[in-house]
């Protein structure tokens, strides 16, 4: 584990977060992280408390989770609150699912997209190019409007 110092310009502690400075500033301004008073005179700090924050942060969003739910973490972040902790899990984990679910729609409607492209012969049109022409129904993914123009080669 990385030994940080006590303080650290904005500079240093994005270094030490693995961040950029505009996001250390984004993150204060969206409540995520405090902004340390500047003294007199003098120039902001930030400690390894400041860093473990940034930290989490990014792990929550490398779950998918958006600032908002992110927020509501760290509200909870005391580890005392495991059952709201795992609601907003349990309602990722099914928006995870459904994102799952769509892109394998998305690999079936491509792989026989290519697959109808490689077998088409001679002048015809190619079937991935002309079903990106065709449009699916309103309110419909992409993939359920392909099922509806079915490829047929």
């Amino acid at each position: 584990m990385m030994n940080i110092p006590e303080t650290l310009t904005i500079g240093a502690f994005a270094k030490a977060a693995g961040v950029n400075v505009e996001t250390i500033r984004f993150y204060q301004r969206k409540g995520l992280l405090l902004e340390p008073d500047r003294p007199i005179g003098g120039i902001r700090r930030y400690g390894p408390t400041d860093v473990d924050r940034v930290k989490f942060v990014k792990s929550a969003q490398r779950l998918g989770f958006n600032l908002d739910e992110v927020a509501q973490l760290l509200k909870l972040e005391d580890g005392t609150h495991c059952h709201e902790s795992a609601d907003l899990a349990a309602a990722r984990l099914a928006d995870v699912r459904l994102r799952l679910a769509d892109l394998q729609r998305m690999e079936l409607a491509l792989s026989q997209l290519v697959k109808a492209c490689s077998s088409s012969q001679g002048k015809v049109t190619c079937p991935l190019i002309a079903s990106l022409h065709r449009h699916a129904p309103a309110g419909k993914t992409y993939t359920e409007g392909l099922k509806r123009t079915s490829l047929r080669n």
